[in-house]
């Protein structure tokens, strides 16, 4: 392939999960996590596709399959679909939401770039719903926030973890960065 070939800019469309109990997963989807169902429909004589969107500019951005033998799902990080939120209030909204579903595997993980909560789905799928902060951290790196405290003392409590890690710099100085290195 030629180096003057240009790459194209790729965005994440949707992502795709298999599902034990179709009828449980779109509950805790859309009742906990606030997911639609735009449509829903039958795959051959085994199979049912459900398609989920909270964005009115996509049709779906998850897609859950029955009918097919689903693996077992081991540590929720490294395997999970993960959803950008605008506010820690909305993080503070959410961990309210999944305690009424009866989620108990919450995890908040603060990288430095994104405060995360870490959660399992009713079939052990990954989840993470997360806010970016404004700083650039380098990765991977995690420690520990508390929802409890104000937004101003976990944005200071953030700043003082990491102030003095490699990389440590505004977001925007970073995206200037890396758009420019993009444009090269």
């Amino acid at each position: 392939m030629s180096e003057h070939v240009p790459h194209p800019r790729l965005r994440l469309g949707h992502s795709t999960l298999l599902a034990r109990d179709l009828d449980a997963m779109l509950t805790f989807y859309c009742n906990a996590l606030g997911f639609h169902v735009t449509n829903r429909g039958k795959v051959g004589e085994d199979a049912e596709l459900a398609f989920l969107s909270q964005d009115p500019s996509h049709h779906h951005q998850i897609a859950l399959v029955s009918g097919s033998p689903v693996p077992e799902r081991a540590f929720m990080m490294l395997d999970h679909l993960a959803f950008r939120t605008g506010t820690l209030n909305d993080l503070r909204s959410l961990h309210e939401r999944l305690t009424m579903a009866g989620v108990t595997d919450i995890l908040p993980i603060c990288h430095g770039n994104a405060w995360s909560l870490y959660f399992t789905d009713p079939e052990g799928n990954g989840v993470e719903c997360y806010v970016d902060t404004p700083f650039h951290v380098a990765q991977p790196a995690a420690g520990g926030f508390d929802l409890a405290q104000t937004d101003e003392e976990i944005l200071e409590a953030t700043r003082a973890a990491f102030e003095g890690s490699p990389e440590f710099q505004p977001m925007d100085q970073w995206r200037q960065k890396f758009a420019h290195t993009l444009n090269e």
